[in-house]
């Protein structure tokens, strides 16, 4: 999952591959506005030979019509919307996070969605940990594979970039060069972040019926990221500084057009798709 945390475009992440350095595996289209984004999605959904089992899986979750007719101006109306007591709640009452979202959520209840507060996330901090561990050791061999893969290019595994970037060898992530793959340290990780994604994200978001899980910046990322969920962030605002910021919503697999019927709604109600962008 590649995210970024000055958001100040459209992102969205979907279960595809592509190039690491990546969460399990997610493609993320970037994007000026909502439609924009749907327009993106149709033209690249579909069958992919390279990742024949994933995509024909997936494709049963690509909708009539496209993706582009769930740009909706009343896409918040009756969505339920998860509001985590870890990633909001968290927050002392008068820190920057806090205070920064205080506008975004009250524009989602302006637009129709309920709210529903305090949810706890299980095992999160479990989650952001085995990710980590899970990520280093996919990293080298996806990166061998897309390297091996290119028709020209002087470098062919990480050991290649490595050497071609030898004075840049003490850098942590080339430790990356030690690791061999899946090992039992990895494939605990692998059980543990199966066990969260089933028991944990997907539990809680039938438990309570929720359409999305809503969360600020990309701190949600880590309980997506686990099983290829879907997620849409979007423009929420600038700080104190001018920086921008964004909001995430989540959800379970197949659930793009609801998501972007939440996100295309949130951006009309906000009217974040017309800030003025960094190039």
């Amino acid at each position: 999952m590649v995210l970024t945390n000055r958001l100040h475009r459209v992102t969205c992440y979907t279960a595809r591959n592509t190039s690491p350095l990546q969460y399990p595996p997610q493609k993320t289209p970037i994007c000026t506005t909502v439609s924009d984004l749907a327009y993106v999605l149709d033209a690249i959904v579909g069958y992919d030979r390279y990742d024949a089992v994933a995509t024909r899986e997936a494709s049963k979750y690509i909708p009539n019509g496209g993706y582009v007719t769930f740009s909706k101006p009343d896409g918040l109306r009756g969505k339920r919307l998860g509001i985590s007591d870890y990633l909001y709640f968290g927050f002392p009452k008068n820190s920057g996070i806090s205070q920064l979202f205080k506008q975004p959520l009250q524009t989602l209840r302006q637009g129709g969605a309920i709210l529903v507060d305090h949810i706890k996330i299980p095992n999160y901090e479990t989650i952001k940990d085995s990710m980590f561990i899970a990520m280093t050791a996919e990293l080298k061999l996806s990166l061998n594979a897309y390297l091996k893969g290119l028709i020209t290019s002087p470098v062919r595994s990480l050991a290649d970039i490595i050497a071609f970037n030898n004075k840049f060898s003490n850098l942590t992530s080339w430790n990356l060069k030690k690791k061999n793959g899946i090992g039992e340290l990895e494939k605990k990780a692998l059980l543990n972040l199966t066990r969260a994604s089933k028991y944990g994200f997907e539990r809680l978001m039938r438990k309570y019926k929720l359409d999305a899980l809503v969360t600020p910046l990309s701190d949600g990322s880590p309980v997506l990221a686990i099983g290829g969920y879907p997620g849409i962030i979007v423009p929420a605002g600038y700080d104190e500084g001018g920086t921008p910021y964004g909001i995430c919503f989540g959800g379970l697999r197949g659930s793009e057009p609801n998501l972007i019927e939440i996100a295309y709604g949130f951006e009309q109600a906000s009217n974040s798709s017309n800030a003025q962008y960094d190039n």
